[in-house]
């Protein structure tokens, strides 16, 4: 019985591959016209991943939680105060926001100057940034410490003459290798010596390795006035998006009250929330996803139309021969699966196609395309492409079924007749 089964299966898809062979240049453009529509679905869900992935890097360096406060000028008039006026931010507001912000875990202000500064030790020197902070801006900055300690409290309290350098910079400085471990040895800036106490790496990439970290008070003491901050920066622990954007409303009140200038004054301080953003570009990218899905099976549903209309082209053809075979005894199921079977299996092929060339290319942009700000590793998740291949194969399924319910109402009588 089963070997009877297996011969009929295997006289099946030997009939099914004559068909196809007997009309191959119609076979070739059908299966063509939805590879096409899967390979172009692969490739707008690769694209699209590829800019979700440059946004998602984008914010790689910073904590995702966190709310920066930078300092502008005004450009509304407020009691009397002309527009223009530049904001100046001091070690009060950094204390005022630690006061008043309890949700903030972890806050640091930023104090630095312009431009580089000549750094040396012994007979190298080169050329790199100056950063002075507090002992949380590890954590804002997303910050890997390689080796040594970060800035702590007791730098920041003693004032004292210690910083922590790049992974780069030490190999730059002392070389490689565990004998010529750059802490505890010393770097003078500007002169003023400092001494090494950690080594550190940075997401940020390269610009985010140029820093010389120092304490805040140290920096401040040293190149600019005692009590001056550039800018400040803190997470919000486990904040919704919405409570980040009362937290950040709240802070923009609470400066406008310190600083003399009008609450709705956007320009006099920019408060940047990351949870906000990530949030408004995920969305956006939700919305491209759909967009992408809706155009991608639009063009896959266009083959899938079109195997439909061969697919009645077909039995159009073959009327006699379905009338035949039910003269000799087939049944309407058996016609319905043959005509299914030959839709399904074109549609499926030729989806295999389309997939493979789309992932394909991807994988070739991946090795030849640098990535870049605006466009980084695109791919396709597995699950997508599983997603895409069963919806073809049940839209091929489809697309057969009226054809094939056309082939299976065939009059023996009539399909004789037929010329």
């Amino acid at each position: 019985m089963r070997l009877r089964i297996h011969i009929a299966s295997l006289d099946r898809w030997q009939e099914l591959a004559q068909v196809l062979r007997r009309n191959r240049l119609r076979t070739v453009l059908t299966a063509l016209a939805v590879a096409w529509g899967i390979f172009m679905l692969i490739i707008l869900l690769g694209a699209g991943k590829g800019l979700q992935n440059s946004v998602e890097y984008n914010f790689r360096d910073d904590a995702q939680n966190s709310i920066f406060v930078r300092r502008g000028e005004t450009s509304i008039p407020f009691k009397g105060r002309a527009v223009g006026r530049p904001l100046q931010f001091t070690t009060t507001d950094y204390e005022q926001t630690k006061a008043t912000v309890p949700e903030a875990d972890h806050v640091t202000a930023r104090f630095g100057r312009w431009g580089l500064y000549t750094i040396t030790s012994g007979n190298k020197s080169g050329q790199y940034r100056l950063r002075g902070v507090h002992p949380d801006h590890l954590y804002l900055e997303k910050t890997i410490m390689v080796s040594g300690r970060y800035i702590n409290d007791i730098d920041i309290k003693e004032r004292r003459k210690v910083c922590v350098i790049s992974e780069p910079m030490a190999k730059f400085f002392f070389g490689k290798g565990s004998s010529t471990s750059p802490l505890g040895k010393r770097l003078n800036v500007a002169g003023i010596s400092y001494q090494i106490v950690g080594t550190y790496t940075d997401a940020g990439g390269d610009r985010e390795l140029e820093y010389l970290y120092l304490p805040i008070t140290t920096a401040q003491a040293a190149y600019g006035p005692p009590t001056r901050l550039d800018m400040l920066m803190f997470t919000v622990g486990d904040a919704t998006t919405e409570e980040s954007q009362e937290i950040a409303q709240r802070v923009h009140r609470e400066f406008a009250t310190r600083h003399g200038f009008d609450p709705k004054d956007k320009r006099a301080l920019r408060v940047r929330n990351n949870l906000e953003q990530i949030e408004r570009f995920l969305s956006i990218f939700s919305m491209v996803n759909v967009f992408i899905w809706i155009l991608g099976l639009g063009t896959i549903m266009a083959g899938v139309i079109g195997v439909s209309n061969i697919m009645l082209i077909a039995v159009r053809e073959r009327t006699k021969e379905f009338g035949i075979r039910k003269a000799l005894g087939a049944t309407p199921n058996s016609i319905v699966g043959m005509v299914l079977q030959e839709a399904v299996v074109l549609t499926t092929v030729a989806g295999y196609i389309g997939v493979v060339a789309g992932m394909g290319l991807i994988e070739l942009v991946n090795k030849f395309v640098p990535p870049n700000p605006s466009f980084r590793n695109p791919s396709v998740e597995l699950n997508v492409v599983f997603i895409a291949t069963a919806v073809l194969i049940a839209a091929g399924a489809l697309a057969g079924y009226i054809p094939a319910r056309r082939a299976a109402n065939v009059k023996p009588v009539a399909a004789l007749r037929d010329e």
